[in-house]
């Protein structure tokens, strides 16, 4: 059936049903029974803080185009401040326009369901993705545009999103080469489920979401956000929050498999380099590890084990960057777990600065590449002249992380004349798969200091749990290192660091050495089990411990 054709509600039914269970349907199906005429065209009140979407013409069978009513009741609302009142039923809509000083709540039962569009586009689908010219070539297409999105608001502020009910993306694009659905870039299409711009004191809570398309939430100069106890099951990114300040993320559950799960940013998107700042990440659980819907019904359904769609497929990590024009500062990450996805990424390759960051109480299981990535790189994708960034004051404590099928390593590199600062590593469990060769620890990897900064895109390197290069004021102690293989690589490979200290280190006996110094000066090991203890400050170009 081409996409331009719209699906029956049999099949709308089936698809839901398959992605979110039968107790969903079931409330949406009841929600479906007809009202009378008279109560869906009944008035409001003026003097009404409550405005239903149903008194504005929505009908919510599935069918009918619900978006034109459901701006009108957000314009009513926005005229004297309220709640835009979504009961039970299933809402196909294109383009909803956020205001300011309204709240959208979505009752159990409803369902908020992005509308296909022809492949091709289509002149009357979602609004137009509006120009952003002349800042396009320094982010890619999704991160330029918000307009062509489920729902979406530009320089609006007090706003709301919440409710146990659905907001699900069925017809948006995500950017992706997918013959089932619309080509991101084609006129009328949408490729976000919530998209954001310029605004302040926004909260979003309570919602599940389902399949959003490229961003489930694109956020970008938004200060006071607040996004808490959502569950996010997605085809894409989940989180996105670019050049924001003040913004608190809690309590929530990210299912991403090709994509990031949260993921702070700083594009140069606004026409001018902003630091995301002052940001909190607490009690969430990221994964890429479940087939899409699974983690919303509860279900919880793996992957087959032959699974494999794409290369880049169990992402569902916490990652910063890779745009980083304005950096990173002040960011507190807390009590957070990783399942089956890629570990926890702190990038700053736009010249950028990444300072001030806190890391405490993570755990990991089945990570799929390096458990750390800190990066700072020179991609430098903004306006000429950009200078190389910084990457300093990064504290990371009490991460516990099982990956019993890993080989990458935890990784901490600058580029030449440009080191990876005041970096300390504490009270820490990482267990690796091992097997690494005697070829592989013999390795001098190349720089790729330009390249999009990416764990895999490294290659094999070698170290068996820490590859630092390029690193200044390192301090690793009370950390255990395993291996479920013996590996002939060293647990840690130093390359062009000064003043580094390991302590209260475990390590794995390996047939390799537990050190490889390359270029290292003002090194200290102390108190390790698996390493003797060694002091030497002046500049060595080549020793193994």
């Amino acid at each position: 059936m081409s996409l331009s054709a719209p699906r029956d509600m049999d099949q709308v039914r089936r698809e839901l049903l398959k992605l979110v269970g039968k107790a969903a349907v079931a409330t949406i199906s009841c929600a479906m029974v007809p009202r009378s005429a008279g109560a869906a065209t009944a008035p409001i009140s003026a003097a009404s803080t409550v405005f239903d979407v149903r008194s504005f013409g929505a009908v919510g069978d599935g069918k009918a185009i619900d978006s034109t009513a459901i701006n009108r009741a957000i314009e009513a609302a926005s005229a004297t401040g309220g709640a835009v009142f979504f009961p039970a039923g299933l809402y196909a809509c294109y383009s909803l326009r956020l205001k300011s000083a309204v709240s959208l709540y979505l009752d159990q039962g409803s369902v908020i369901m992005a509308a296909d569009t022809p492949r091709e586009g289509t002149t009357s689908g979602y609004d137009p993705a509006e120009s952003n010219a002349p800042w396009e070539a320094f982010q890619d297409f999704g991160h330029n545009h918000w307009h062509n999105s489920l729902i979406w608001g530009e320089n609006i502020h007090d706003v709301a999103i919440f409710g146990p009910g659905l907001i699900w993306g069925r017809g948006l694009a995500r950017g992706h080469d997918d013959p089932e659905l619309p080509i991101a870039e084609a006129p009328g299409v949408g490729n976000k489920a919530i998209a954001l711009k310029n605004c302040h004191n926004i909260i979003l809570r309570d919602l599940p979401m389902l399949a959003c398309g490229h961003f489930a939430i694109l956020a970008t100069g938004v200060d006071n956000l607040t996004i808490d106890n959502l569950k996010i099951d997605t085809n894409r990114d989940g989180i996105n929050i670019d050049c924001c300040r003040n913004v608190h993320i809690s309590n929530c559950s990210v299912n991403s498999p090709w994509d990031d799960a949260i993921c702070p940013k700083s594009s140069f998107a606004l026409g001018y380099a902003r630091p995301t700042e002052n940001v909190t990440i607490a009690n969430c659980y990221v994964t890429g590890g479940y087939q899409v819907g699974s983690l919303i019904d509860g279900s919880f359904k793996r992957f087959p084990e032959t699974f494999e769609d794409h290369g880049w497929q169990r992402t569902g990590r916490i990652k910063f960057g890779t745009e980083s024009n304005g950096g990173f500062r002040n960011i507190a990450i807390a009590n957070c777990v990783f399942e089956s996805c890629r570990g926890l990424a702190l990038e700053t390759v736009d010249g950028g600065i990444m300072e001030d960051i806190t890391v405490t109480g993570v755990t990991m299981r089945d990570i799929r590449n390096a458990p750390l990535f800190l990066r700072l790189g020179s991609r430098l994708r903004g306006p000429a002249g950009t200078p190389v960034g910084t990457l300093k004051r990064v504290l990371i404590s009490n991460v516990t992380c099982h990956a019993p099928l890993n080989d990458m390593p935890s990784i901490i590199s600058g580029v030449p004349g440009h080191a990876v600062e005041d970096i300390q590593i504490s009270n820490c469990y990482f267990l690796q798969k091992g097997g690494g060769t005697a070829e592989m620890a013999a390795l001098q990897p190349s720089e790729q200091p330009s390249d999009y900064p990416e764990p895999a895109r490294l290659g094999p390197l070698p170290a068996q749990h820490f590859y630092i290069r390029h690193a200044r004021n390192l301090d690793i102690s009370n950390v255990e290192l395993r291996g479920v293989t013996v590996d002939a690589r060293p647990s840690f490979w130093l390359g062009d660091v000064n003043t580094a200290d390991l302590m209260g280190v475990k390590l794995t006996g390996g047939i390799g050495p537990a050190v490889s110094l390359n270029n290292v000066s003002d090194f200290r090991a102390l108190a390790n089990r698996g390493l003797k203890d060694v002091s030497i400050e002046g500049p060595i170009s080549h020793m193994q411990l």
